[in-house]
Formats: C-alpha cells, sequence, structure tokens
C-alpha cells in the first residue's frame, strides 16, 4: 500500500442539495478547497484550460484544490454539493500532480455516501449565496470550518470516512497519476511531491533530476511529458499556491508567508505572485477579508 496517500486529511466545509438555473454562471474561480458533486437531473457544464466536462445525472465529480474552473448551467441542474478542505502536516496535497476536473459513473455506494453525509451534517448549506466571490472570502470559510467543532464525535469521523470513502473512487489506475506504477511516471511523482514538501527551501532542476538519477535537459523533458509544465514554472504555481493557501487561513505576515513558500525577498515573491494570479498579494488577503 502506497503509505504517501494517508498523509492528508479531509475535512468538511458544505454540504447540500440544490437546484440550479441559467444564474449559476462563475467564471475561472480558483478555490483553495475541493468540490464534489452528484448530478441527479439535469445538465450544465465545467471547463477549464485543458477542455470542458458535461454535468449530467448519473456521475460523480470532483474538481480539486486550485484547480481554475468555469461552471456554468444553460437550463436546468439538481446535485449535490460537498466542498472540504484538505490539510497535511508537510503542505503535500493528495492531488497535487491531478490538478484536473474529474468525472466518473456514480454508483449506489456513492449515492448513499452522498446522501449520507448530508443526514448526518444538516445546516451546511451555501444557499446565504451561491457566489464564490461572497463564500471563499477567509471569514466565511472558517465558520465552516469552526461547524466541525459543534459535530458529535461518531458523526464527525462518520463524516471523515465517508470523504475518503468518496475520494477513493477517483483513484482508479488510469484516473490517478499516483497509481501509474511506471518508472517514468514513478520519478515524476517522486519530483512532485518533493517539491511540494520543500516549497520553503531552494528546489533546482539539477537537485530533481539528480533525485530521479537523469541529467537536466532529460529530466525537464520528462517532466514536461507528464505535466505539460517546465520544472522550474511548476514549481514557482506550486509556492503561489501555497502562498494563496496561507493568505486565505492564516494572519501570517507578508514576509513569512514570503520566507515560508521559497522566495528569497518579499519584493520577488509579490512580482511572481502578481504575474501568476493577477493580484498583489495585497489584494489578494483584503478579497479574501471583505465580506
Amino acid at each position: 500500500m502506497n503509505k504517501s496517500i494517508l498523509r492528508s486529511t479531509f475535512t468538511l466545509l458544505n454540504t447540500d442539495y440544490v437546484q440550479l438555473n441559467k444564474n449559476w454562471l462563475y467564471k475561472n474561480i480558483t478555490s483553495t478547497f475541493y468540490r464534489l458533486y452528484y448530478i441527479d437531473a439535469g445538465e450544465g457544464r465545467l471547463q477549464n484550460a485543458d477542455g470542458a466536462l458535461k454535468l449530467e445525472a448519473g456521475f460523480l465529480y470532483l474538481i480539486p484544490s486550485f484547480t481554475t474552473c468555469t461552471y456554468s448551467c444553460e437550463e436546468y441542474l439538481s446535485q449535490y454539493y460537498i466542498s472540504f478542505a484538505e490539510e497535511s502536516a508537510d503542505g503535500a496535497s493528495l492531488f497535487a500532480s491531478n490538478r484536473k476536473l474529474f468525472k466518473i459513473p456514480v454508483t449506489e455506494a456513492a449515492i448513499s455516501a452522498v446522501k449520507r453525509l448530508l443526514h448526518i451534517n444538516p445546516n451546511r448549506t451555501l444557499r446565504a449565496s451561491a457566489n464564490p466571490k461572497v463564500y471563499e472570502k477567509r471569514p466565511v470559510l472558517k465558520s465552516f470550518a469552526e461547524l466541525n467543532e459543534l459535530v458529535h464525535a461518531s458523526a464527525y469521523m462518520e463524516t471523515n470516512g465517508i470523504l475518503l470513502q468518496l475520494l477513493s473512487m477517483f483513484l482508479a489506475p488510469g484516473l490517478f497519476l499516483m497509481e501509474d506504477k511506471s518508472i517514468i511516471h514513478s520519478k515524476i511523482s517522486d519530483a512532485i511531491n518533493y517539491i511540494q514538501t520543500n516549497l520553503h527551501h531552494e528546489i533546482t532542476v539539477a537537485e530533481l533530476a539528480k533525485r530521479a538519477n537523469h541529467n537536466a535537459d532529460y529530466f525537464s523533458r520528462l517532466f514536461y511529458e507528464n505535466t505539460g509544465e517546465r520544472p522550474l514554472p511548476y514549481i514557482q504555481v506550486k509556492r503561489i499556491e501555497r502562498a494563496q493557501l496561507l493568505l486565505s487561513t492564516t494572519n501570517m505576515p507578508f514576509y513569512d508567508i514570503a520566507a515560508e513558500t521559497g522566495f528569497e525577498n518579499l519584493s520577488y515573491f509579490s512580482r511572481v505572485f502578481k504575474k501568476i494570479t493577477g493580484q498583489t498579494p495585497g489584494a489578494y488577503k483584503r478579497n479574501s477579508l471583505v465580506m
């Protein structure tokens, strides 16, 4: 068994059953948490840079954290939704190498799990607003997470078990990179894990290539073939994703966040942050705080 998949814990933020219409239209949303949908009627659409997925009855969908996505519905869509956060002691993310849109046929077990999660976690709705610009503010996310403190121990434990059960359905061979046991994927998976757990340090292509027992040029090409990105741009994106999470969920000073995410100074951190997100760290922080 690959014990690395057990490093993360997942905590519930929201769950509900909703019926949507054409007003459900949100473009280029990048969340710090996961979304999972079970569609039981109607049609909708998920889209990112890699393409589009049709939201349709009989399927289960997963959007990992930091996966930029556009959500839309032309007429009618009814869905069970679950949003949840991921935490790990070393900062690694289970889906770090799989930031894509997932779609699998729903099973009776999955339907029962989704409905059970909703049943034991009432009043976890987003009905006050379905707009990410509202419910992804840091105080709102904090209030969602704090609701877990009010849940009975048995329900809290069952909730965590259900989240793991549902996530396990997306780890099948062919869907999830970590399940590919080829040498190439193994080495790139190791590199990705090393990057995620060492973002506070300097990371060079030469260092990653040495770990994989390849020269830097060959490793860089191999990395690109498996991720669609060269190592250094990939590392910068992961640093900024970690910074976004820290800005959204903590009160750490900017210079501490810069150091924690491996930037040599605050000025360079700010330049890279704006290049990747289109906002300065200060603007991103303000937007995460304003209700």
